[in-house]
């Protein structure tokens, strides 16, 4: 009878212990230039291995669907925890300060500094909203092969956007090219030789100053480019609005230079390869500079995460140099953190990708100190979309170039009307 006693006793002990605490479940929205997601998949397989009481989820989406479907998701307290994102104005009073969660935000702060600043909401923000999973910058990516075939020289590294707009028209019409070169359908790629050549963008006062003599400058040249079929004008005029991509028409030899980014080394190793000799040259200048704009992707934290101390968790074990230099080193990417990029990454890169990677790096370096203010603008869309979809509306024959500037005017106060 006693051990029938004690072994029920034992029963109602057990019965009264609290239940294994269930794991943190963290959800994270992803979207992938090259391969950032499968690679943020595989160190989160790792983390949760050494912190068994988080585990994370991740979806992988369509840029799109961060530009269009996380906005409406946020504000119907339906986000996930964590997203990668890349335009942080738009949403960023949804996004959670982590630096109360964060085990040494003075890490953090020296290693992201500039690119910090990219997320907060003004200059009395210190908050730290997000880890960026890299540094972009917007180069030229140009057809060395078709140069070689028409036996022109590549213009030197001083060289202007109408020095490359002459040489590439030449050889195009010497190898039968379509096209001498394309742009991103993107007022973000614009907004690289618009600086060179003088638009100052902003006031001194930090508000929209966007139509100017410097800005007008190449305009008017983008618009001929695409009237005089140096460019290919199906990138900027086919659609009305969105972002348009010409990387299709360079991996098939119907343009000479692309005016992209960074972020498209990984598509060009993988889908040219040695299918023709590519290469990445220093970013055109203009009369006042040679530069192109910088930017970047964040995995950013909500506030209406029920787990901010995990998410932290994360993103911290993220941000520790092995991790981050690992995560750099597989996603081909130029990192953000200032110690990474000083310590250096072994990239393992075919020839043609290491300098590639190489000149990316350099024209990192170069960058004008008014492409990162611009890239930090808390409204710095709706100055972009405005430039895309009215410079597109001349292209294809809508308006003309004043109806462009003043549309352009018009619908940023708009935005920004409609924004306060």
């Amino acid at each position: 009878m006693r051990s029938l006693g004690v072994a029920a006793a034992l029963l109602a002990a057990v019965s009264l212990a609290p239940a294994a605490q269930a794991a943190v479940q963290l959800r994270i929205t992803c979207y992938s230039d090259g391969n950032e997601c499968p690679i943020t998949k595989e160190l989160a397989a790792r983390f949760t291995q050494q912190n068994p009481d988080i585990q994370i989820e991740i979806d992988e989406v369509p840029y799109s669907a961060i530009l269009q479907s996380l906005p409406v998701q946020l504000a119907s307290n339906n986000g996930p925890d964590i997203a990668r994102v890349t335009l942080f104005g738009s949403i960023q009073r949804y996004m959670l300060d982590l630096r109360p969660y964060l085990k040494d935000a003075d890490q953090w702060e020296a290693n992201f500094g500039p690119e910090l600043e990219w997320m907060r909401s003004g200059p009395d923000d210190h908050g730290i909203y997000g880890l960026m999973t890299q540094l972009t910058v917007t180069s030229p990516f140009v057809d060395k092969t078709l140069f070689e075939q028409a036996n022109v020289p590549l213009p030197g590294p001083k060289a202007t956007w109408d020095d490359w707009a002459a040489a590439v028209a030449k050889v195009a019409k010497a190898t039968n090219t379509p096209f001498g070169m394309a742009w991103d359908r993107s007022g973000h790629r614009f907004a690289g030789p618009a600086i060179s050549y003088g638009a100052k963008y902003l006031s001194p006062d930090g508000k929209p100053a966007v139509i100017d003599d410097g800005f007008k400058a190449i305009a008017s040249r983008w618009v001929k480019w695409n009237q005089d079929g140096t460019a290919d004008k199906s990138i900027w005029a086919a659609q009305a609005s969105g972002y348009g991509d010409a990387f299709a028409d360079f991996q098939n030899a119907k343009i000479v230079l692309y005016l992209s980014g960074s972020w498209q080394l990984n598509r060009m190793i993988k889908q040219i390869g040695d299918a023709f000799d590519w290469v990445v040259v220093p970013n055109p200048c203009g009369p006042a500079t040679c530069t192109g704009m910088p930017g970047g992707a964040a995995f950013v934290a909500f506030k209406e995460t029920k787990h901010p101390a995990e998410v932290a968790r994360f993103l911290d074990w993220m941000e520790q140099p092995a991790i981050y230099t690992e995560f750099m080193a597989k996603t081909l990417n130029i990192p953000a953190s200032a110690a990474v990029r000083k310590a250096g990454v072994n990239y393992d890169l075919p020839p043609a990708g290491k300098a590639a990677m190489q000149a990316l790096l350099q024209n990192a370096d170069t960058l004008a100190p008014l492409a990162y203010k611009l890239q930090g603008y808390h409204y710095n869309a709706t100055i972009f979309n405005a430039t895309a979809d009215r410079l597109s509306q001349v292209i294809a024959g809508g308006m003309t170039l004043d109806q462009a500037y003043q549309r352009i005017t018009e619908d940023i106060n708009q935005a920004l009307a409609a924004a306060k």
